[in-house]
């Protein structure tokens, strides 16, 4: 998986927002396969017009996560997430600022309402992931 700030880069670099949807695609496409057996009402993240899934495991102290989404862009979007937080202690991740973290790819203002919704449901998710985890 890129590091967020190659991601970032590589966005920056890509002054077309059709190259930037596919950029995400392409990075949802890196996902390591889902195990079917997380693919449940346990690990769905709510709030996202498209089926979205997360697991979390606890590797010395720091979280790994995968997940999976049924809609490319979404899975782009659930892959920018990972690179954000994944492999960080819940502490870590509650520190980071999405909103702050979130803004040099201006997706709020050019994702249809609902992905931006479902992807504020993907934050909260892993955020409360992480809550769970500090307890």
């Amino acid at each position: 998986m890129q590091s967020f700030e190659d991601i970032k880069s590589d966005f920056a670099f890509l002054d077309d927002w059709d190259d930037r949807y596919k950029y995400l695609i392409d990075l949802g496409r890196d996902l390591a396969p889902y195990p079917d057996a997380h693919r449940d009402e346990a690990h769905k993240v709510r709030g996202c017009a498209s089926q979205v899934w997360f697991h979390a495991a606890d590797k010395d102290g720091r979280l790994l996560f995968e997940g999976d989404s049924d809609a490319h862009i979404v899975k782009g979007l659930v892959a920018l997430l990972f690179a954000l937080y994944s492999g960080k202690t819940p502490a870590e991740m509650l520190a980071i600022d999405p909103q702050e973290a979130l803004a040099p790819f201006d997706l709020d203002g050019h994702l249809t309402p609902q992905r931006s919704n479902g992807l504020h449901s993907m934050v909260a998710r892993i955020r409360a992931i992480a809550t769970e985890h500090t307890q």
